[in-house]
């Protein structure tokens, strides 16, 4: 059974830092060839896809955030779990909300599908991230 974890997170004042990270497991070794994802809530949406990394190591970002967020994965030392770390950085008040880590067997995406939540079939609980003075 596939287990998706997110961690860190907290608050911020504007303009400074976050990381948030997500441990996927579970699956195998399997986990190497899935393609992973962060959301956050949007207005008028339920979620919103920010950063999405496939497995063939390609990147998608989202317009609001491609200056300010970084994306890395690092697979565990046994091959069977995959760590996604977002950094964040120049936070505003516009970037609070749960932010959900998401995981899809899919290995190959498209720049029209990445950054859509129906592409993933696995979330985690969601962390949130405030920012505020």
């Amino acid at each position: 059974q596939i287990l998706v974890a997110e961690s860190g997170g907290g608050s911020v004042q504007p303009g400074g830092t976050l990381r948030v990270s997500c441990e996927v497991s579970g699956v195998g070794d399997a986990v190497r060839r899935y393609s992973f994802g962060w959301f956050r809530p949007a207005p008028g949406n339920e979620r919103e896809g920010i950063v999405v990394y496939d497995g063939i190591g390609r990147s998608y970002y989202a317009d609001s955030v491609t200056t300010r967020f970084t994306l890395s994965k690092v697979t565990g030392r046994e091959g069977d779990r995959m760590y996604l770390h977002l950094d964040m950085r120049n936070l505003g008040p516009d970037d609070t909300g749960v932010y959900y880590c998401a995981a899809t067997r899919q290995f190959s995406l498209t720049a029209d599908s990445a950054l859509t939540t129906n592409t993933f079939e696995y979330w985690g609980q969601g962390i949130q991230v405030t920012v505020s003075s």
